[in-house]
């Protein structure tokens, strides 16, 4: 057992999505040779959603957008665009989320602006900026 299962108030907020088949296949994948993208968007989220809870900001939003952050399938290092992966993967992960749940703004912003400063877009709202920094 993990520290975030532990979680009750997070695992209302993200167990069920973290127990569907399209995220479960995050667990496939490798992140940068050190753990899985399942384990590293776990990580970002459970992490930027302890910050956001200490300072009363949206822990729920904060969590789910965390989640679902890097919700892609594609290896980025094979699989080239016309625009660069930092721009493209962020979009892909939006619509596969969509896929998924509703997502208010808040989540919305965290998953298409988490990549600021490999881009150009700042996020708009106070939670995004945390996992912009936790993803980091």
């Amino acid at each position: 057992m993990t520290v975030y299962t532990e979680d009750e108030e997070y695992m209302t907020y993200v167990g069920h999505l973290i127990e569907m088949p399209k995220v479960q296949k995050l667990g496939t994948i490798p992140h940068h040779y050190y753990s899985t993208r399942l384990e590293h968007s776990i990580h970002v989220s459970y992490t930027s959603y302890k910050i956001a809870k200490k300072l009363g900001w949206d822990a729920k939003s904060t969590a789910r957008g965390g989640l679902l952050h890097d919700l892609f399938y594609y290896d980025w290092r094979e699989t080239k665009f016309k625009k660069s992966h930092a721009w493209i993967h962020p979009r892909i992960a939006k619509r596969n989320a969509q896929k998924l749940t509703d997502l208010n703004k808040v989540e919305e912003d965290i998953i298409v602006k988490h990549m600021f400063g490999a881009t150009i877009a700042p996020p708009r709202y106070k939670e995004a900026w945390i996992v912009t920094f936790v993803d980091k």
